[in-house]
């Protein structure tokens, strides 16, 4: 089984349904025979990379939000992200653009680090208050799980790996994906916003019991059928 994930490092929600998804998997029976990538979405593909406004002034300037609905938002976002062990710090995180952050994830990826990359990336944002969008930050982020950090400085002063966070974005807007976190099961199954992990588990053993089905391994013998035993005359 294959499980496609699009998510942006910026969307609190996709940290959220990523921990969700862990719990749900962890407790999945064929756990074992489940393959994740990650895939790239961006939220704001035309934001700037340094932005000279809070997270909390964003919101209420787009939303119209007033302060105080803006803090009660921050605030349950932050009790559902501890529910789950993650600690959000809403209110220091710095605005940017995502997308060098996921040609670095792609990088990662092809290093054999990508779900190493992909967690400290959204910790960076959410629990650090990191600028992911400054090439030196996520530099030193990349030597954190164990990249060369030299290699990533060269990667991120050219173009390398645009072609896959494009690609990824492509393939989700011909998905009909429009927001996220969004997940695709074997290319058939899509499942939208961050689920409450029985919610994911429940889908999970549906898709694996429809394409795994009983195979029958023994001819037919003797058995009760329709709820009852006929017994042979003597």
């Amino acid at each position: 089984m294959k499980v496609e994930i699009w998510s942006d490092y910026q969307c609190p929600f996709c940290y959220i349904g990523k921990r969700r998804f862990e719990e749900a998997l962890s407790q999945f029976e064929h756990k074992d025979q489940v393959e994740v990538e990650f895939r790239s979405f961006e939220l704001n593909p035309e934001a700037e990379r340094d932005i000279n406004m809070s997270q909390n002034e964003m919101l209420a300037k787009k939303y119209g939000m007033s302060q105080a609905q803006v803090e009660a938002n921050s605030q349950n976002m932050t009790q559902q992200a501890a529910e789950l062990g993650l600690e959000y710090h809403l209110d220091k995180v710095v605005l940017t653009n995502s997308f060098d952050a996921h040609r670095l994830m792609h990088f990662a990826e092809s290093k054999g680090k990508g779900k190493e990359m992909n967690e400290r990336l959204f910790k960076a944002y959410f629990t650090e208050g990191k600028h992911i969008g400054d090439h030196a930050t996520l530099a030193n982020v990349a030597e954190e799980v164990g990249l060369e950090k030299s290699e990533v400085e060269s990667m991120l002063t050219g173009t390398a790996f645009t072609a896959e966070v494009r690609g990824n974005e492509q393939e989700g807007s011909l998905l009909g994906i429009t927001g996220v976190p969004f997940y695709v099961i074997n290319r058939k199954y899509g499942i939208s916003g961050a689920q409450p992990p029985e919610a994911f588990l429940d889908t999970l053993r549906k898709v694996w019991a429809e394409e795994n089905p009983l195979q029958m391994v023994s001819g037919t013998g003797d058995a009760c059928t329709d709820g009852s035993c006929g017994v042979p005359e003597k």
